[in-house]
Protein backbone atom coordinates (compact mmCIF):
# COMPACT_ATOMS: atom_id res chain seq x y z
CA UNK A 1 0.00 0.00 0.00
CA UNK A 2 1.17 3.59 -0.83
CA UNK A 3 2.06 6.18 1.96
CA UNK A 4 -0.54 8.05 0.65
CA UNK A 5 -3.03 5.79 0.29
CA UNK A 6 -2.50 4.40 3.75
CA UNK A 7 -3.02 8.12 5.39
CA UNK A 8 -6.34 8.33 2.89
CA UNK A 9 -7.57 5.09 4.53
CA UNK A 10 -6.52 6.76 8.10
CA UNK A 11 -8.25 9.82 7.27
CA UNK A 12 -11.51 7.65 6.10
CA UNK A 13 -11.11 5.49 9.40
CA UNK A 14 -10.86 9.06 12.02
CA UNK A 15 -14.18 10.78 10.03
CA UNK A 16 -15.97 7.22 10.31
CA UNK A 17 -15.09 6.58 13.69
CA UNK A 18 -16.67 10.30 13.79
CA UNK A 19 -19.57 9.54 11.68
CA UNK A 20 -20.33 7.05 14.24
CA UNK A 21 -19.93 8.75 16.84
CA UNK A 22 -23.04 10.94 15.36
CA UNK A 23 -24.45 7.56 14.33
CA UNK A 24 -24.60 6.12 18.18
CA UNK A 25 -25.62 9.11 19.89
CA UNK A 26 -28.70 9.64 17.58
CA UNK A 27 -29.11 6.56 17.75
CA UNK A 28 -29.34 5.95 21.46
CA UNK A 29 -31.42 9.16 21.55
CA UNK A 30 -34.03 7.58 19.55
CA UNK A 31 -34.06 4.48 21.16
CA UNK A 32 -33.95 5.40 24.90
CA UNK A 33 -36.23 8.73 24.57
CA UNK A 34 -38.08 9.83 20.96
CA UNK A 35 -38.95 6.34 19.62
CA UNK A 36 -38.70 4.02 22.50
CA UNK A 37 -42.96 2.69 22.55
CA UNK A 38 -43.54 2.57 18.62
CA UNK A 39 -43.77 -0.84 16.99
CA UNK A 40 -39.93 -1.79 15.61
CA UNK A 41 -37.97 0.58 17.43
CA UNK A 42 -34.72 -0.90 16.78
CA UNK A 43 -35.55 -0.35 12.93
CA UNK A 44 -36.82 3.04 12.84
CA UNK A 45 -33.68 4.31 15.48
CA UNK A 46 -31.12 2.30 13.17
CA UNK A 47 -32.49 3.90 9.85
CA UNK A 48 -32.83 7.37 11.20
CA UNK A 49 -29.45 7.17 12.92
CA UNK A 50 -27.86 5.64 9.84
CA UNK A 51 -28.70 8.55 7.65
CA UNK A 52 -27.39 10.98 9.32
CA UNK A 53 -24.00 9.23 9.95
CA UNK A 54 -23.63 9.28 5.77
CA UNK A 55 -24.96 12.55 5.62
CA UNK A 56 -21.89 13.40 8.40
CA UNK A 57 -19.34 10.80 6.51
CA UNK A 58 -20.13 12.04 3.01
CA UNK A 59 -19.50 15.92 3.17
CA UNK A 60 -16.34 15.25 4.98
CA UNK A 61 -14.80 11.96 3.49
CA UNK A 62 -15.45 14.03 0.24
CA UNK A 63 -13.58 17.50 0.65
CA UNK A 64 -10.80 16.15 3.30
CA UNK A 65 -10.36 12.42 2.59
CA UNK A 66 -10.53 11.87 -1.45
CA UNK A 67 -10.05 15.93 -2.49
CA UNK A 68 -12.48 15.71 -5.26
CA UNK A 69 -13.86 17.60 -7.53
CA UNK A 70 -16.61 14.78 -8.32
CA UNK A 71 -19.78 15.84 -9.03
CA UNK A 72 -21.46 16.11 -5.87
CA UNK A 73 -24.93 14.80 -7.62
CA UNK A 74 -23.43 11.91 -9.41
CA UNK A 75 -21.43 10.89 -5.67
CA UNK A 76 -24.26 11.22 -3.66
CA UNK A 77 -26.42 9.31 -5.77
CA UNK A 78 -23.72 6.54 -6.40
CA UNK A 79 -23.54 6.66 -1.99
CA UNK A 80 -27.23 6.35 -2.36
CA UNK A 81 -26.89 3.54 -4.39
CA UNK A 82 -24.77 1.44 -2.48
CA UNK A 83 -27.07 2.25 1.06
CA UNK A 84 -30.10 1.46 -1.04
CA UNK A 85 -29.04 -2.27 -0.81
CA UNK A 86 -27.00 -2.01 2.59
CA UNK A 87 -29.65 -0.12 4.31
CA UNK A 88 -32.19 -2.82 4.08
CA UNK A 89 -30.14 -5.70 4.87
CA UNK A 90 -28.54 -4.36 7.45
CA UNK A 91 -32.05 -3.17 9.07
CA UNK A 92 -33.48 -6.42 8.47
CA UNK A 93 -30.52 -8.48 9.47
CA UNK A 94 -30.72 -6.43 12.88
CA UNK A 95 -33.82 -6.09 13.53
CA UNK A 96 -34.02 -10.19 13.46
CA UNK A 97 -31.07 -10.45 15.49
CA UNK A 98 -32.33 -7.92 18.04
CA UNK A 99 -36.01 -8.21 17.78
CA UNK A 100 -36.35 -12.15 17.49
CA UNK A 101 -33.55 -13.24 18.36
CA UNK A 102 -33.12 -10.86 21.53
CA UNK A 103 -29.06 -9.33 20.62
CA UNK A 104 -28.13 -6.81 22.37
CA UNK A 105 -29.10 -3.75 20.22
CA UNK A 106 -25.83 -1.56 20.66
CA UNK A 107 -24.04 -4.75 19.79
CA UNK A 108 -26.36 -5.62 17.03
CA UNK A 109 -25.15 -1.81 15.70
CA UNK A 110 -21.94 -1.86 16.57
CA UNK A 111 -21.78 -5.06 13.97
CA UNK A 112 -23.40 -3.28 11.54
CA UNK A 113 -21.13 -0.09 11.59
CA UNK A 114 -17.93 -2.79 11.49
CA UNK A 115 -19.62 -3.85 7.98
CA UNK A 116 -20.24 0.04 6.82
CA UNK A 117 -17.26 1.05 7.82
CA UNK A 118 -14.95 -1.53 5.60
CA UNK A 119 -17.70 -1.49 2.48
CA UNK A 120 -18.26 2.02 2.20
CA UNK A 121 -14.35 2.49 1.74
CA UNK A 122 -13.91 0.17 -0.76
CA UNK A 123 -17.07 1.60 -2.37
CA UNK A 124 -16.02 5.13 -2.25
CA UNK A 125 -12.08 4.51 -3.34
CA UNK A 126 -13.00 2.33 -6.35
CA UNK A 127 -16.71 3.27 -7.50
CA UNK A 128 -17.77 6.74 -6.05
CA UNK A 129 -14.01 9.04 -6.34
CA UNK A 130 -12.21 6.17 -8.31
CA UNK A 131 -10.83 8.70 -11.13
CA UNK A 132 -11.62 11.60 -9.71
CA UNK A 133 -9.54 11.61 -6.26
CA UNK A 134 -7.21 14.32 -5.37
CA UNK A 135 -7.77 16.96 -8.04
CA UNK A 136 -10.13 19.70 -6.15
Amino acid sequence: MKKKEFWRAVKFVLFSISAGIVQIVSFTLLQEVVIKDLNNPYGWSYFISLALSVIWNFTFNRRFTFKSNANITRAMLLVVAFYAVFTPVTTILGDYLAEDLHWNEYLVTAINMLLNLSLEYLYQRYVVYRNKIDNR
